[in-house]
């Protein structure tokens, strides 16, 4: 009889354990359906707030939005969402919900972050980095950008200014207006290739590809959902040959096409997690990924395998010669050392600590960028300020 009390006793208790598991688990999903309101209901005044929804049509706002933006509700809607969440995470574990459930805190967090900067409450630009995104970017001194910059002299033909110098060489690998849709449907197709091999992907999937004008970034991948993608890529400025892999890779494969397509393939329509199908553009998970997706680069080209497409397709393909372009790869590889001097222009512009002339001189003289291009970036920092 002993044996037989034990063995109902633990028959119980493994039934409330698993019981109280699917009370969390369901829990969590209903959470995630009001994340995904909240969401959507914020991106009916911030229209940069969301990037993409995938998710059903039945969690949209079927209210339209106040004249004046609710920032305080808003703010409070957030903290009690918080609140909820965080109760399912349990400390005697380190399960899948906690999991779910300490990410979507993170998110939150920035969601109460992106309502402030959006009602003009402005914070330093390293704490509202880490709202937005969990980190900080690293601090450089301007003696560590000048120190860069000096290298470039043993490297780049001719003498004098550096910017120059770098944009003079890199004139000489400008693709072709009448030559674009070519070379990039090219390497969409490369990079496509060599992503398959690291990655299986949905039947079908596909994109579109389109060419425009006006705004204040390169490209963008506008994920639609179905695993399906806009690609746009942006012909203001001129397009020189090596942006051809790096758009493709990064918006494409196996960058935010591939990710995207990844998060709705394994989470949302095998999990069912549907706080994954709305990606606000201002999160922790734009970390992720905009880092994928420059990484996704080496993961299709790695090693020499860019500069030998570069030299042996997309140049010729182009109608441009190679003459220096060793030299200019070799400048490309160094110049991924100055990425931070934007960082660092955009701490000073958001903090006040720059003017827009000092911001368009570590654009221009430690970026490398042309007045034209440290113009649209500056545009594109207070953009995504909201200022």
């Amino acid at each position: 009889m002993k044996k037989y009390v034990v063995f109902i006793s633990a028959l119980f208790a493994l039934s409330c354990q698993q019981k109280k598991e699917m009370n969390r688990a369901e829990k969590m999903n209903m959470l995630g359906q009001k994340y995904v309101r909240l969401g959507l209901y914020i991106g009916l005044y911030d229209s940069d707030f969301i990037d993409a929804y995938y998710g059903p049509d039945s969690l949209k706002p079927v209210i339209t939005k106040q004249a004046v933006f609710p920032k305080d509700s808003l703010i409070a809607a957030v903290n009690n969402l918080m609140t909820e969440v965080k109760s399912v995470i349990t400390a005697d574990q380190n399960d899948t919900l906690n999991a779910r459930a300490n990410w979507m805190t993170g998110q939150l967090t920035a969601f109460g972050r992106r309502i402030r900067i959006f009602s003009g409450e402005l914070a330093a630009f390293d704490e509202e980095s880490k709202e937005l995104f969990g980190v900080a970017a690293p601090v450089y001194n301007e003696q560590h950008f000048q120190s860069l910059i000096a290298k470039f002299d043993s490297i780049l033909p001719g003498k004098g200014d550096i910017s120059t110098r770098f944009r003079q060489l890199g004139n000489r690998f400008i693709i072709p207006k009448d030559k674009i849709d070519t070379v990039f449907k090219t390497t969409i197709a490369e990079a496509r290739k060599r992503a398959l091999a690291h990655y299986k992907l949905p039947a079908n999937e596909t994109f579109t590809l389109e060419y425009v004008t006006g705004k204040p970034w390169s490209g963008y991948n506008w994920y639609k959902g179905n695993y399906n993608s806009l690609i746009q890529i942006n012909t203001d400025l001129p397009i020189s040959i090596e942006r051809a892999i790096d758009l493709a890779c990064h918006e494409g494969y196996p960058g935010h096409h591939v990710y995207n397509m990844l998060l709705e393939e394994k989470l949302y329509r095998q999990k069912g997690w549907v706080e994954i199908s709305l990606y606000p553009l201002f999160c922790p998970q734009s970390l992720i990924a905009e880092g994928s997706a420059n990484f996704g680069i080496e993961v299709a080209f790695p090693g020499n395998d860019e500069n030998v497409f570069i030299r042996t397709v997309l140049l010729p393909l182009a109608g441009l010669d190679t003459a220096g372009i060793d030299a200019y790869i070799a400048a490309l590889s160094l110049r991924k050392e100055l990425n931070y001097a934007r960082n660092e222009a955009a701490r000073g512009l958001l903090n006040g600590t720059m003017k827009e002339p000092e911001v368009m001189r570590w654009l221009t003289g430690y970026s490398l960028f042309s007045s034209d291009a440290a113009l649209k970036s500056v545009s594109f920092i207070r953009n995504t300020a909201a200022m």
